[in-house]
C-alpha cells in the first residue's frame, strides 16, 4: 500500500480501535493513556501516515486556529528592526494565551504582487493582524476581501476595522516643541518612508504632498506644527526620507544633513535606530552631541538610553500594542467587537536625555563650519 492511500481509517484498523480515537491521538492527546497514543503514532509511522491534513481539519471545526501577521517587507526585516520585533514579541504573547498559532506573511518575500496575493490567498488563518501598510494598498483590498476578522495596527484607519496605534502628530509636535523651547530654529527630520516606493533622498519642505504612510504623514504634520508655532523667527524644517529604518540608512541621512551648509540644529528622528545613525555621523562630522547638534529619537528601544549620549526620545510600548492587536482579533474573531471598541491609541511620553540642549551660538557655529 502506498503512503498516499493510507488514511486515518487505514491507522485504526491496524490497531484495532476506532477512526475518533486515532484523531484524537493527535489532537486531544489527553483523552488517551500515553501508552495508547504511542502505539497509536507508531502504527502510524509504520504505515507511513502523516497525520490529519490540516487544512481540512480546519474546514471540518470551521476555524484554522491560528491568526496571521500580514506584513509588508521582507521576513528578515521583522526580526532585524526593534521596533518589530517588540511588537511580535508581544503579539505572540497575546496569541499564546489564546493557544492559538501565528504565521507571519511577508509580502516582500513573495515574487511580485501576484505571489504576495497567492500567498495571503491560500493562509489558513481565522484572522489578520496587519502591520502599517501605505493607503490603499492593494494587499489591504486582499486582506479584506477575505471576509475575515482584521486588526490594523499603525494605518491606515479603515471605517469598522479595529485600529491600534498612537497619535503620532501630538507626540511629534511635543518632540518639535522641545527643541522649540531650548532655543532651536534650524530643524532637521530624518523620516520613514513616504510610500510604497523606498528611495533615500533629500525632500524640499514645501512639497511634501500628502505620505502614504499614515505614521509618516501625522509625525511630520506634528514636527510642521511645531516649527510653525516657534516664536518668532518660526523654526527651518529641512527633511530627508530613508529608504528603510535602519542605522545606516540614519547615518548617511546624517551625513548629508550635518553637512549642509547653513547646518540645523537639531535633527528628529523617526525611529530610535534613525537617531543613533545620525549620532554615528554627528562623530564623524567631529560634531559635538548635544553641544554642536541635539537629536531626537523615537520608540525609547533599549538603545536609546544605552547610546552616547542617551537618547531624547518619544517613549512607547510597541510590545503592549502588539498584545492589544492580539487580544482584539481574538474578541473578533468571536465575534465580539463593540463597535465603541475600535480605536485604541497607545500612551505615550516624551522622555529627555542628554542627547538634546540648547543650540550653539552663532560664531561657535561659524567658527566649526571654517574649521577654526
Amino acid at each position: 500500500m502506498s503512503a498516499g492511500n493510507v488514511t486515518l481509517t487505514t491507522v485504526a484498523k491496524a490497531v484495532g480501535v476506532s477512526p475518533t480515537t486515532v484523531s484524537n491521538a493527535y489532537n486531544r492527546p489527553h483523552k488517551l493513556s500515553p501508552a495508547l497514543r504511542e502505539r497509536i503514532l507508531r502504527a502510524a509511522r509504520e504505515l507511513g501516515y502523516p497525520g490529519p491534513n490540516p487544512a481540512a481539519r480546519s474546514l471540518r471545526r470551521g476555524r484554522a486556529g491560528s491568526i496571521g501577521l500580514l506584513f509588508g517587507e521582507a521576513l528578515t526585516y521583522v526580526f532585524q528592526d526593534p521596533a518589530a520585533v517588540e511588537f511580535l514579541r508581544g503579539l505572540a504573547e497575546g496569541t499564546a494565551r489564546q493557544n492559538t498559532v501565528l504565521q507571519i506573511i511577508a509580502a516582500l518575500d513573495a515574487e511580485g504582487e501576484e505571489g504576495a496575493a497567492s500567498l495571503l490567498a491560500n493562509a489558513i488563518v481565522d484572522g489578520l493582524v496587519v502591520w502599517t501598510l501605505p493607503d490603499r494598498h492593494p494587499l489591504l483590498r486582499l486582506a479584506r476581501e477575505r471576509n475575515i476578522p482584521l486588526v490594523i495596527h499603525g494605518g491606515p484607519r479603515v471605517a469598522g476595522v479595529p485600529f491600534v496605534g498612537m497619535d503620532d502628530r501630538a507626540a511629534a509636535r511635543a518632540a518639535g516643541e522641545h527643541l522649540v523651547a531650548l532655543g532651536h530654529r534650524s530643524l532637521a527630520v530624518v523620516s520613514h518612508p513616504f510610500g510604497p516606493s523606498r528611495r533615500a533622498r533629500r525632500r524640499d519642505p514645501a512639497k511634501l504632498g500628502r505620505p502614504g504612510y499614515r505614521v509618516t504623514r501625522g509625525r511630520l504634520a506634528g514636527y510642521r506644527a511645531a516649527a510653525e508655532a516657534a516664536p518668532p523667527p518660526p523654526a527651518g524644517l529641512d527633511v530627508y526620507e530613508v529608504a528603510e529604518n535602519s542605522r545606516d540608512e540614519g547615518r548617511r541621512a546624517g551625513l548629508e544633513l550635518l553637512a549642509a551648509t547653513p547646518r540645523p540644529t537639531a535633527v528628529l528622528a523617526m525611529s530610535d535606530q534613525l537617531a543613533v545613525g545620525v549620532l554615528a555621523a554627528a562623530r564623524e562630522l567631529d560634531l559635538r552631541v548635544p553641544q554642536d547638534v541635539s537629536v531626537v529619537g523615537w520608540d525609547d528601544a533599549p538603545a536609546a538610553a544605552a547610546s552616547d549620549p542617551p537618547l531624547t526620545t518619544i517613549r512607547q510600548s510597541l510590545h503592549d500594542q502588539g498584545r492589544t492587536c492580539a487580544q482584539l482579533l481574538m474578541t473578533a474573531t468571536r465575534g465580539e467587537i463593540a463597535a465603541g471598541d475600535l480605536v485604541h491609541l497607545a500612551p505615550w511620553e516624551l522622555v529627555a536625555r542628554e542627547s538634546t540642549g540648547p543650540p550653539p551660538p552663532r560664531s561657535a557655529r561659524r567658527a566649526r563650519r571654517s574649521g577654526s
